[in-house]
Formats: structure tokens, sequence, C-alpha cells
């Protein structure tokens, strides 16, 4: 069942929210793979939002692997479930290794890890 709820008391914009529910609900079980999701137009007009901002969050979803596109189908959650961890366990790796060629140690890099969160 796809349900999703936008707050107007967010600086976080709304496809971000609706990129974001969609992720949360996937990692929940509650999207599974081959779930239709409803069209950009019919998501847009339940939500009272722009159809480009709904067309933003599903590219976005498309790009990062959670959703797939069939062309007149529709967009379906994607076979391979949530691709979010293993993208961001790359980005993990490749920072690491770019760290460590600049020469900077274990602590200086948590360190700059830190200090990015609470920007």
């Amino acid at each position: 069942m796809f349900h999703v709820e936008l707050s107007t008391d967010t600086t976080q914009p709304p496809y971000e929210q609706l990129r974001m529910a969609v992720i949360e609900q996937v990692r929940a079980g509650t999207l599974t793979a081959g779930t239709k999701i409803p069209t950009v137009r019919a998501l847009a007009a339940e939500l009272g939002i722009a159809p480009n901002t709904v067309a933003r969050a599903y590219r976005e979803l498309e790009a990062d692997g959670v959703l797939e596109t069939r062309g007149r189908q529709g967009s379906f959650i994607a076979s391979s479930g949530d691709p979010t961890r293993d993208i961001a366990s790359r980005a993990a790796v490749d920072y690491v290794t770019t760290v460590r060629r600049l020469g900077l140690g274990d602590a200086d890099a948590i360190d700059l890890v830190h200090r990015a969160q609470n920007t």
C-alpha cells in the first residue's frame, strides 16, 4: 500500500520528503519489489503539489535504483529493492580512499564526517 504525507512544518522540500518517504517504506518492507506506484499526475493531485515536484522525486528515485519505469505500464519499486545502503557503502569506501590518499589520519577523517553531519 502506497501512502505518503507531506509536512508543511519543515524546511525540507516536498520532492525530498516524497523521495525519503518512498525509501523509508522500501526499507520497512511496506513497499516491496514490483509494487506499482501512482502516476506522477495522480500522486500530485492526491498530495496537492505540482506534477513537476513528483516527477523530480521519481527521477531521483530511479537514478538511485529504487524505482524502475516500464514505459506505459508505469513506475514500480525496483526488483533490487533498496540499493541505498550499497550506494552509501561505496561512497564511504571512496571517501576513505580519498582521505588516505591526501595523507589524513582516521581521526581527521571521522572529524570531517562529524562536521559534515552538523552542516
